[in-house]
Protein backbone atom coordinates (compact mmCIF):
# COMPACT_ATOMS: atom_id res chain seq x y z
CA UNK A 1 0.00 0.00 0.00
CA UNK A 2 0.97 3.48 -1.09
CA UNK A 3 -0.21 6.98 -0.08
CA UNK A 4 1.70 9.63 -1.92
CA UNK A 5 0.42 13.46 -2.66
CA UNK A 6 0.53 14.18 -6.45
CA UNK A 7 -0.39 17.49 -8.27
CA UNK A 8 -2.66 17.32 -10.66
CA UNK A 9 -3.87 20.13 -13.06
CA UNK A 10 -1.79 22.58 -10.79
CA UNK A 11 -4.18 21.44 -7.58
CA UNK A 12 -2.55 18.72 -4.68
CA UNK A 13 -4.05 15.39 -4.49
CA UNK A 14 -3.89 12.11 -2.85
CA UNK A 15 -2.93 9.29 -4.79
CA UNK A 16 -3.32 5.64 -3.06
CA UNK A 17 -1.59 2.28 -4.88
CA UNK A 18 -2.78 -0.95 -3.25
CA UNK A 19 -1.70 -4.27 -4.65
CA UNK A 20 -2.78 -7.95 -3.63
CA UNK A 21 -1.65 -11.50 -4.86
CA UNK A 22 -4.77 -13.16 -5.88
CA UNK A 23 -5.29 -17.20 -5.24
CA UNK A 24 -4.02 -17.73 -8.18
CA UNK A 25 -0.52 -15.66 -7.40
CA UNK A 26 -1.33 -13.53 -9.86
CA UNK A 27 -0.79 -9.15 -8.38
CA UNK A 28 -3.66 -7.28 -8.78
CA UNK A 29 -3.79 -3.31 -7.81
CA UNK A 30 -5.39 -0.63 -7.91
CA UNK A 31 -5.15 3.21 -7.68
CA UNK A 32 -7.13 6.08 -7.33
CA UNK A 33 -7.11 9.73 -6.26
CA UNK A 34 -8.93 11.91 -3.60
CA UNK A 35 -9.38 15.61 -2.87
CA UNK A 36 -8.07 15.30 1.02
CA UNK A 37 -5.75 13.14 3.02
CA UNK A 38 -8.31 11.93 4.89
CA UNK A 39 -10.61 10.67 2.27
CA UNK A 40 -7.23 8.67 0.94
CA UNK A 41 -6.74 7.39 4.24
CA UNK A 42 -10.13 5.60 4.57
CA UNK A 43 -10.16 4.35 0.67
CA UNK A 44 -6.54 2.87 1.08
CA UNK A 45 -7.95 0.05 3.40
CA UNK A 46 -11.73 -0.41 1.57
CA UNK A 47 -9.08 -0.74 -1.97
CA UNK A 48 -7.82 -3.66 0.04
CA UNK A 49 -11.35 -5.09 0.33
CA UNK A 50 -12.01 -4.36 -2.96
CA UNK A 51 -9.34 -6.32 -4.34
CA UNK A 52 -10.41 -9.60 -3.31
CA UNK A 53 -12.02 -11.60 -5.95
CA UNK A 54 -14.88 -11.52 -4.51
CA UNK A 55 -16.27 -9.07 -1.72
CA UNK A 56 -18.13 -11.41 -0.13
CA UNK A 57 -15.33 -13.06 0.51
CA UNK A 58 -12.85 -10.53 1.70
CA UNK A 59 -10.13 -11.48 3.78
CA UNK A 60 -10.28 -11.29 7.33
CA UNK A 61 -6.22 -9.32 7.40
CA UNK A 62 -7.58 -7.20 4.88
CA UNK A 63 -11.03 -6.41 6.26
CA UNK A 64 -9.99 -5.83 9.69
CA UNK A 65 -7.24 -2.70 8.32
CA UNK A 66 -10.15 -1.52 6.53
CA UNK A 67 -11.84 -0.86 9.85
CA UNK A 68 -9.32 0.12 12.19
CA UNK A 69 -8.85 2.45 9.90
CA UNK A 70 -11.82 3.22 10.02
CA UNK A 71 -11.95 3.61 13.41
CA UNK A 72 -8.41 5.66 13.72
CA UNK A 73 -10.22 8.54 11.38
CA UNK A 74 -13.75 8.59 13.20
CA UNK A 75 -13.12 7.63 16.24
CA UNK A 76 -11.11 9.14 19.28
CA UNK A 77 -7.68 7.69 19.29
CA UNK A 78 -7.43 5.97 22.30
CA UNK A 79 -11.09 4.24 21.31
CA UNK A 80 -8.38 3.24 17.72
CA UNK A 81 -5.66 2.09 20.53
CA UNK A 82 -7.95 -0.44 22.12
CA UNK A 83 -9.66 -1.71 19.28
CA UNK A 84 -6.33 -2.25 17.96
CA UNK A 85 -4.57 -3.91 20.70
CA UNK A 86 -7.39 -6.37 21.53
CA UNK A 87 -8.12 -7.52 17.53
CA UNK A 88 -4.00 -7.63 17.16
CA UNK A 89 -3.56 -9.91 20.51
CA UNK A 90 -7.23 -12.05 19.93
CA UNK A 91 -8.76 -12.51 17.14
CA UNK A 92 -6.17 -11.33 14.06
CA UNK A 93 -3.36 -14.32 14.37
CA UNK A 94 -6.06 -16.67 14.29
CA UNK A 95 -8.56 -15.19 11.74
CA UNK A 96 -6.18 -13.59 9.46
CA UNK A 97 -6.14 -15.75 6.21
CA UNK A 98 -10.20 -16.66 7.17
CA UNK A 99 -12.74 -15.05 4.76
CA UNK A 100 -15.01 -12.60 6.40
CA UNK A 101 -18.02 -14.42 6.06
CA UNK A 102 -16.62 -18.05 6.73
CA UNK A 103 -16.25 -17.24 9.84
CA UNK A 104 -19.11 -18.72 12.23
CA UNK A 105 -20.33 -18.24 15.72
CA UNK A 106 -18.62 -21.30 16.71
CA UNK A 107 -15.12 -19.56 15.27
CA UNK A 108 -16.03 -16.71 17.80
CA UNK A 109 -17.04 -19.04 20.87
CA UNK A 110 -13.71 -20.38 20.45
CA UNK A 111 -11.76 -17.40 20.63
CA UNK A 112 -13.39 -16.17 23.89
CA UNK A 113 -13.76 -18.78 25.73
CA UNK A 114 -10.83 -21.16 24.61
CA UNK A 115 -8.19 -18.73 23.72
CA UNK A 116 -9.27 -16.51 26.59
CA UNK A 117 -9.91 -18.93 29.12
CA UNK A 118 -6.92 -17.25 31.88
CA UNK A 119 -8.59 -13.85 31.40
CA UNK A 120 -11.12 -12.45 33.36
CA UNK A 121 -15.08 -12.33 32.21
CA UNK A 122 -15.25 -8.61 32.05
CA UNK A 123 -12.13 -8.94 29.14
CA UNK A 124 -14.12 -11.95 27.83
CA UNK A 125 -17.14 -9.27 28.19
CA UNK A 126 -15.09 -6.19 26.27
CA UNK A 127 -13.63 -8.86 23.70
CA UNK A 128 -16.85 -9.92 22.50
CA UNK A 129 -18.10 -6.41 22.48
CA UNK A 130 -15.18 -5.42 20.00
CA UNK A 131 -15.84 -8.22 17.55
CA UNK A 132 -20.13 -7.70 17.40
CA UNK A 133 -19.15 -4.42 16.54
CA UNK A 134 -16.50 -5.41 13.88
CA UNK A 135 -18.89 -7.68 12.43
CA UNK A 136 -21.81 -4.85 12.34
CA UNK A 137 -19.38 -3.10 10.24
CA UNK A 138 -19.64 -5.89 7.72
CA UNK A 139 -23.36 -6.05 7.96
CA UNK A 140 -23.68 -2.48 6.77
CA UNK A 141 -20.79 -3.03 4.25
CA UNK A 142 -22.78 -5.74 2.81
CA UNK A 143 -20.00 -8.50 3.69
CA UNK A 144 -22.60 -10.86 5.95
CA UNK A 145 -26.24 -10.67 6.75
CA UNK A 146 -25.74 -11.81 9.96
CA UNK A 147 -23.45 -11.25 13.03
CA UNK A 148 -21.42 -14.47 14.05
CA UNK A 149 -21.23 -13.12 17.44
CA UNK A 150 -24.87 -12.08 18.28
CA UNK A 151 -26.73 -14.87 20.99
CA UNK A 152 -22.54 -15.07 22.90
CA UNK A 153 -23.46 -14.28 26.08
CA UNK A 154 -20.43 -14.00 28.51
CA UNK A 155 -21.79 -13.82 32.96
CA UNK A 156 -20.06 -11.57 34.75
CA UNK A 157 -20.91 -11.20 38.45
CA UNK A 158 -21.61 -7.80 38.88
CA UNK A 159 -18.45 -5.16 39.65
CA UNK A 160 -18.23 -3.79 43.27
CA UNK A 161 -18.36 -0.09 43.23
CA UNK A 162 -16.64 1.81 46.48
CA UNK A 163 -18.11 4.46 47.68
CA UNK A 164 -17.08 6.45 50.75
CA UNK A 165 -20.37 7.34 53.22
CA UNK A 166 -20.53 10.23 54.63
CA UNK A 167 -18.07 9.73 57.59
CA UNK A 168 -15.54 8.64 55.41
CA UNK A 169 -15.69 11.56 53.32
CA UNK A 170 -15.43 13.81 56.23
CA UNK A 171 -12.23 12.15 57.40
CA UNK A 172 -10.98 11.76 53.62
CA UNK A 173 -11.05 16.02 53.47
CA UNK A 174 -10.28 16.40 57.01
CA UNK A 175 -6.70 14.38 56.85
CA UNK A 176 -6.26 15.74 53.25
CA UNK A 177 -6.35 19.62 54.33
CA UNK A 178 -4.51 18.84 57.61
CA UNK A 179 -1.37 16.76 55.95
CA UNK A 180 -1.70 19.58 53.53
CA UNK A 181 -1.77 16.97 50.26
CA UNK A 182 -1.20 17.97 47.03
CA UNK A 183 -4.14 16.40 46.11
CA UNK A 184 -6.99 17.84 48.80
CA UNK A 185 -8.42 20.53 46.06
CA UNK A 186 -9.00 18.11 43.58
CA UNK A 187 -10.45 15.39 45.75
CA UNK A 188 -12.90 18.32 47.61
CA UNK A 189 -13.79 19.51 43.77
CA UNK A 190 -14.52 15.84 42.76
CA UNK A 191 -16.92 15.34 45.66
CA UNK A 192 -18.41 18.70 45.40
CA UNK A 193 -19.37 18.68 41.63
CA UNK A 194 -19.25 14.66 40.36
CA UNK A 195 -17.09 15.72 37.96
CA UNK A 196 -14.43 12.54 36.23
CA UNK A 197 -10.95 13.34 36.55
CA UNK A 198 -10.50 14.59 33.00
CA UNK A 199 -13.23 17.37 32.82
CA UNK A 200 -11.60 18.44 36.12
CA UNK A 201 -8.67 18.81 34.66
CA UNK A 202 -9.75 21.18 31.59
CA UNK A 203 -11.54 23.26 33.83
CA UNK A 204 -10.40 26.75 33.32
CA UNK A 205 -11.53 29.87 35.36
CA UNK A 206 -13.27 31.02 32.34
CA UNK A 207 -15.99 28.34 32.81
CA UNK A 208 -16.97 29.43 36.36
CA UNK A 209 -19.64 31.62 37.01
CA UNK A 210 -19.76 32.83 40.25
CA UNK A 211 -22.10 35.37 39.96
CA UNK A 212 -24.56 32.99 38.11
CA UNK A 213 -23.67 30.11 40.38
CA UNK A 214 -23.21 27.99 37.54
CA UNK A 215 -20.07 25.63 35.79
CA UNK A 216 -20.08 25.08 31.98
CA UNK A 217 -18.59 21.58 31.72
CA UNK A 218 -17.55 21.18 28.14
CA UNK A 219 -13.97 19.73 27.75
CA UNK A 220 -12.25 17.26 29.06
CA UNK A 221 -8.60 15.93 29.02
CA UNK A 222 -6.84 12.61 28.55
CA UNK A 223 -3.63 11.44 28.24
CA UNK A 224 -3.90 9.76 24.86
CA UNK A 225 -5.97 12.04 23.00
CA UNK A 226 -5.64 15.52 24.99
CA UNK A 227 -8.04 17.77 25.13
CA UNK A 228 -11.63 17.20 23.43
CA UNK A 229 -15.12 16.85 24.97
CA UNK A 230 -16.69 15.48 27.55
CA UNK A 231 -17.30 11.77 27.24
CA UNK A 232 -20.76 12.31 25.88
CA UNK A 233 -19.75 14.68 23.70
CA UNK A 234 -22.56 16.93 25.22
CA UNK A 235 -21.99 19.95 27.45
CA UNK A 236 -23.74 20.75 30.67
CA UNK A 237 -24.09 22.86 33.52
CA UNK A 238 -23.36 22.11 37.57
CA UNK A 239 -24.96 24.59 39.67
CA UNK A 240 -22.79 25.69 42.33
CA UNK A 241 -23.49 24.50 45.67
CA UNK A 242 -22.89 26.92 48.50
CA UNK A 243 -19.99 24.95 50.11
CA UNK A 244 -18.94 24.67 46.23
CA UNK A 245 -18.97 28.52 45.93
CA UNK A 246 -16.80 29.06 49.38
CA UNK A 247 -14.22 26.55 47.88
CA UNK A 248 -13.69 27.94 44.83
CA UNK A 249 -13.63 31.62 46.31
CA UNK A 250 -10.58 30.15 48.60
CA UNK A 251 -8.80 28.57 45.77
CA UNK A 252 -9.14 30.98 43.53
CA UNK A 253 -7.56 33.69 46.26
CA UNK A 254 -4.86 31.54 46.48
CA UNK A 255 -4.30 30.83 42.76
CA UNK A 256 -1.66 32.12 40.77
CA UNK A 257 -2.88 35.75 39.31
CA UNK A 258 -2.74 34.59 35.90
CA UNK A 259 -3.86 31.16 36.20
CA UNK A 260 -6.31 30.02 33.31
CA UNK A 261 -6.43 26.21 35.33
CA UNK A 262 -9.01 25.83 38.72
CA UNK A 263 -7.04 22.90 39.28
CA UNK A 264 -2.82 22.91 39.53
CA UNK A 265 -1.86 19.77 37.02
CA UNK A 266 0.53 18.01 38.62
CA UNK A 267 3.14 15.32 36.97
CA UNK A 268 1.27 12.88 38.97
CA UNK A 269 -2.42 13.85 37.20
CA UNK A 270 -0.64 13.62 33.59
CA UNK A 271 0.55 10.06 34.29
CA UNK A 272 -2.46 9.02 35.36
CA UNK A 273 -1.61 8.42 38.81
CA UNK A 274 -4.41 10.00 40.25
CA UNK A 275 -6.43 6.56 41.19
CA UNK A 276 -3.42 4.95 43.00
CA UNK A 277 -2.61 8.22 45.10
CA UNK A 278 -6.12 8.29 46.47
CA UNK A 279 -6.40 4.71 47.13
CA UNK A 280 -3.11 4.80 48.74
CA UNK A 281 -4.03 8.13 50.84
CA UNK A 282 -7.57 6.30 52.23
CA UNK A 283 -5.78 3.24 53.46
CA UNK A 284 -3.32 5.70 55.45
CA UNK A 285 -5.89 6.97 57.10
CA UNK A 286 -8.36 3.95 57.60
CA UNK A 287 -11.51 4.45 55.50
CA UNK A 288 -12.69 2.46 52.57
CA UNK A 289 -9.54 2.46 49.57
CA UNK A 290 -11.27 3.76 46.83
CA UNK A 291 -10.21 5.18 43.31
CA UNK A 292 -10.36 9.26 41.96
CA UNK A 293 -13.22 7.99 39.48
CA UNK A 294 -15.03 6.48 42.88
CA UNK A 295 -15.35 10.37 44.24
CA UNK A 296 -18.06 10.51 41.31
CA UNK A 297 -19.41 7.69 42.23
CA UNK A 298 -19.55 8.93 45.71
CA UNK A 299 -20.99 12.61 44.56
CA UNK A 300 -23.89 10.75 43.19
CA UNK A 301 -24.81 8.68 46.13
CA UNK A 302 -24.81 11.31 48.56
CA UNK A 303 -26.80 13.34 46.55
CA UNK A 304 -29.45 10.45 45.92
CA UNK A 305 -29.55 9.69 49.52
CA UNK A 306 -30.10 13.32 50.32
CA UNK A 307 -33.45 12.78 47.70
CA UNK A 308 -32.44 14.77 45.15
CA UNK A 309 -34.57 13.22 41.89
CA UNK A 310 -32.94 11.02 39.76
CA UNK A 311 -33.53 13.20 36.54
CA UNK A 312 -31.74 16.23 38.17
CA UNK A 313 -28.74 13.54 38.81
CA UNK A 314 -28.13 12.44 35.32
CA UNK A 315 -28.23 15.56 33.92
CA UNK A 316 -26.06 16.97 36.64
CA UNK A 317 -23.00 14.66 35.87
CA UNK A 318 -23.68 14.22 32.61
CA UNK A 319 -25.30 10.41 32.08
CA UNK A 320 -26.23 10.05 29.01
CA UNK A 321 -28.72 6.96 30.00
CA UNK A 322 -31.82 6.95 32.74
CA UNK A 323 -30.66 3.29 32.87
CA UNK A 324 -26.65 4.29 34.60
CA UNK A 325 -27.97 7.00 36.98
CA UNK A 326 -30.55 3.95 37.98
CA UNK A 327 -27.56 1.86 39.16
CA UNK A 328 -26.42 4.43 41.20
CA UNK A 329 -29.83 4.66 42.94
CA UNK A 330 -29.52 0.87 43.64
CA UNK A 331 -26.13 1.52 44.78
CA UNK A 332 -27.30 4.19 47.35
CA UNK A 333 -30.15 1.70 48.65
CA UNK A 334 -32.34 4.89 48.11
CA UNK A 335 -35.03 3.07 46.31
CA UNK A 336 -36.04 0.21 49.20
CA UNK A 337 -35.41 2.31 52.40
CA UNK A 338 -38.00 1.76 54.82
CA UNK A 339 -39.45 -1.03 52.85
CA UNK A 340 -39.02 -3.67 55.57
CA UNK A 341 -40.85 -1.63 58.00
CA UNK A 342 -43.74 -3.58 56.15
CA UNK A 343 -42.69 -7.19 57.38
CA UNK A 344 -45.22 -6.10 60.75
CA UNK A 345 -42.79 -9.24 62.72
CA UNK A 346 -42.63 -8.46 65.91
CA UNK A 347 -39.68 -9.63 68.12
CA UNK A 348 -41.06 -11.36 71.75
CA UNK A 349 -40.32 -8.97 74.56
CA UNK A 350 -38.15 -10.05 77.77
CA UNK A 351 -40.43 -10.95 80.42
CA UNK A 352 -40.71 -8.35 83.44
CA UNK A 353 -40.21 -10.33 87.07
CA UNK A 354 -42.42 -8.54 89.34
CA UNK A 355 -42.04 -11.24 92.20
CA UNK A 356 -39.92 -8.14 94.25
CA UNK A 357 -41.90 -5.71 93.63
CA UNK A 358 -44.77 -7.86 94.92
CA UNK A 359 -43.00 -8.46 98.21
CA UNK A 360 -41.69 -4.93 99.15
CA UNK A 361 -45.68 -3.81 99.02
CA UNK A 362 -46.41 -6.99 101.05
CA UNK A 363 -43.51 -5.40 103.77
Amino acid sequence: MALKKVIQNGKLRFEVFVKIRDKSGKQIGKRKRFDTEKEARMAEARLMVELDDDKAKAVWQHWITHVLEKYRVEYRYSTYLNYKHCLDKWFNPIWKDKFVADIKPSDVHRVIFEDCVHVSSYTKRGLLKIVKRVFNIAIEEGLLVRNPAVGIRVRCAEAHQAVLNKNEIEILLREAKKKDHQFYPHWTLALLTGMRSGELYSLRWSDVDLVSGKITISKAWTRHNGEGPTKTAKNRIYPISSQCRKFLEELRAKSEPNSDFVLPHMWEWQQGEQAKILKSFCEEIGITPVKFHDLRATFITQMLNNGVPLSKVMAIVGHSSLKTTQGYLRLSGKDIEGATEELKIEIPQDEVAYDNVVSLIRR
